[in-house]
């Protein structure tokens, strides 16, 4: 009976469901922890991203950083379905605390406590300790991204003629169609309070030339010991000797020549002589005990001619039309100051004078007119009579006719926004077109790197730099017979002036365009001037009019705008009453459109992005800003 007992097989099929059952339980139990916490970790993600999207609305508004961190808490946590709130930690980073701002990041923590996995645990004989588990997420919500806008707008002459279907002249509409887009930029920028700086303007006023401002005379970036290739351009330091000077004259030494002579007083003596020097230490007679012949006798008081307007020349291509830092190593990148010599006293056959004819010559009389305007000794021969200081625009700061760059200011606060609008109210019109040279110094404005070191790094998202180039002709550079001279008392008074120096050109940031007799310092001798360096054949280097200025000019203007872009610039171009009918002034308009970026956002007809290019009128001004305003507010905001 026994052994028959021990054989019989019958119940182990119950016995085996039974052993069986342990597992099946446990994987059952892990199955259903499994994905109840995918589940409330689904949940928790749901949560977060929705809480991060509301927030960072809130935050727009103008919500204080408590009232955010609330807000943030009680969105997660009414929107974490399954999920228990006490399960749950909410860590809240708000922009303004994170490098960079515009940012805003919410980490979540969840703490899982399974249903089952203890009891599953201990039925397969394990020890159960902590079985919880720890899941944590992050959102980062970007607001919007931050902005710096370079207003480079048109100060030259011609924007004194009334805009086209408007009884207001161009520049009065320019004016106030500006301070409308900084207005609007700044309105919303006020809300951005978690972001550092969330909208900035600059602005740079130009004409023939671009005003750095005097206050930067002694900045790393200006050559104030004069080893640019430019500094010694149409001055001829050899020609201050001894024996024109006995007590003030110059001594070369390699590249330079140093101040020597008894008349040189104890900060002078020994010193690089530059344009600066020029600046500093050349004399007039401000006042004095004058005879019957109105020369001065006694008493005599000096004072400087001129002070140096903050106008800078244009580097020598290629680094005209680039950001490339300024250094001693690189002389050429240096930047140079203007300085406008003093041109002959002779008048030509049709009795035409110099256009900046604004010291007596004080060279002998049988010398070429060439040898009369880089004659040094004169700068240093006050006369015997009172004279009067030179200005803007005037005597060696001819030319310098714009007011001074205003660097990236932050118009988020008001005294930045009306910091930037005075700006705006003060510019000037008057002098020539240099659009390549406007929209060369907009571009280092907002660089990072000096000269305007303002910028956000050009390495860091989330943040648009936007070139406003605005025109109304086309890039104009003057042969000095097509433009009217200086004020002149005589009785054969003519239009022009005369080039009997042979510089086939009237001075300005791009210096004269021919250097007859003349030998550059450094072995850098140019065989034509600045405007024709680097460009094509279809440039005629020897062609020396308007036209051809204008073309050489154009194709500057063309490799600038590509190699801004290149960097990430982002160009917005307007034409401002430019009549299509006209050659010069078609090929501006095109030369504006080609610059231009694409839109991201705006498309046309067949789905193509558009250019941000605006074909404007006097009447259309104030709505084309509004439009550009629109533009850069959708460039705030990341889809």
């Amino acid at each position: 009976m026994i052994r028959r007992f021990l054989g019989d097989r019958r119940g182990n099929y119950a016995l085996m469901t039974v052993i069986s059952m342990v597992p099946l339980m446990g994987a059952l139990a892990i199955a259903i922890d499994y994905t109840e916490l995918i589940r409330q970790r689904q949940d928790t993600l749901n949560a977060l991203d929705a809480a991060g999207i509301a927030t960072a609305q809130q935050i727009v508004s103008g919500a204080t950083d408590d009232a955010t961190k609330a807000y943030a808490k009680n969105f997660f946590e009414a929107n974490l379905g399954h999920v228990q709130p006490a399960n749950t930690l909410l860590t809240v980073t708000l922009p303004k605390d994170n490098t960079g701002g515009g940012t805003l990041v919410l980490q979540a923590a969840l703490t899982y406590k399974p249903y089952f996995v203890p009891v599953a645990a201990m039925l397969l004989g394990k020890s159960s300790g902590n079985t919880n588990v720890d899941f944590t997420a992050r959102s980062e919500i970007r607001l919007k991204n931050s902005l710096e806008v370079a207003l480079v707008l048109d100060n030259s002459g011609s924007m004194t003629e009334l805009g086209h279907g408007s009884s207001q002249v161009r520049f009065e509409l320019l004016k106030s169609a500006a301070k409308q887009l900084v207005d609007q930029l700044a309105g919303q920028a006020q809300l951005m309070k978690q972001v550092s700086k969330p909208v900035q303007f600059s602005l740079v006023p130009f004409a023939a030339s671009v005003n750095v401002g005097p206050t930067n005379a002694n900045a790393t970036w200006m050559d104030t010991m004069g080893v640019s290739p430019l500094d010694q351009e149409n001055l001829d330091w050899s020609t201050l000797t001894s024996s024109a000077l006995p007590n003030q004259y110059a001594v070369k030494s390699g590249n330079y020549y140093y101040a020597k002579g008894s008349a040189w007083d104890a900060t002078q003596l020994n010193q690089v002589l530059t344009r600066f020097s020029l600046y500093k230490w050349m004399k007039r007679i401000s006042s004095c005990t004058k005879n019957s012949s109105n020369v001065c006798t006694s008493n005599i008081v000096y004072a400087p001619i001129a002070t140096w307007g903050g106008c800078v020349e244009s580097r020598p291509y290629p680094y005209n039309i680039q950001d490339t830092a300024a250094s001693t190593t690189t002389p050429a990148t240096m930047f140079v100051p203007m300085f406008a010599p003093d041109e002959t006293d002779n008048v030509d056959t049709n009795s035409r004078p110099a256009n900046n004819n604004w010291h007596l010559d004080a060279t002998v009389s049988n010398a070429t007119d060439s040898a009369r305007q880089k004659y040094m000794p004169k700068y240093f021969t006050p006369g015997t009579k009172v004279t009067p200081a030179y200005g803007s625009n005037a005597g060696p700061n001819a030319s310098c006719s714009t007011t001074a760059i205003t660097p990236l200011t932050d118009v988020s606060v008001a005294v930045g926004q009306t910091a930037v609008k005075t700006a705006i109210d003060a510019m000037v019109d008057v002098g020539a077109t240099n659009v390549p040279e406007g929209m060369a110094w907009g571009w280092r404005t907002l660089s990072n790197a000096a000269p305007f070191s303002e910028g956000r790094p050009e390495s860091e998202k989330g943040n648009d730099k936007v070139l406003i180039v605005l025109t109304d002709g086309a890039n104009t550079y003057y042969t000095p017979t097509s433009v009217t001279a200086q004020s002149y008392s005589g009785t054969n008074y003519l239009q022009g002036g005369n080039d009997l120096a042979g510089s086939k050109a009237i001075y300005s940031s791009l210096g004269y365009l021919a250097y007859p007799s003349q030998t550059k310092p450094f072995n850098s001798t140019y065989t034509y001037g600045r405007p024709f360096l680097g460009t094509s054949s279809s440039v005629t280097k020897t062609d020396y009019s308007n036209a051809n200025y204008t073309k050489a000019m154009n194709e500057h203007f063309a490799t600038l705008c590509s190699n801004a872009k290149t960097t990430g610039m982002i160009v917005m171009t307007i034409a401002l009453d430019l009549d299509s009918t006209k050659t010069t002034e078609a090929a501006q308009m095109a030369a504006l459109k080609t610059c231009s970026s694409d839109s991201r956002f705006r498309k046309d007809s067949t789905g193509k992005p558009l250019k941000l290019f605006w074909n404007s009128t006097g009447a259309t001004l104030s709505d084309d800003f509004k439009e550009i305003g629109n533009e850069l507010s959708n460039l705030r905001i990341v889809g």
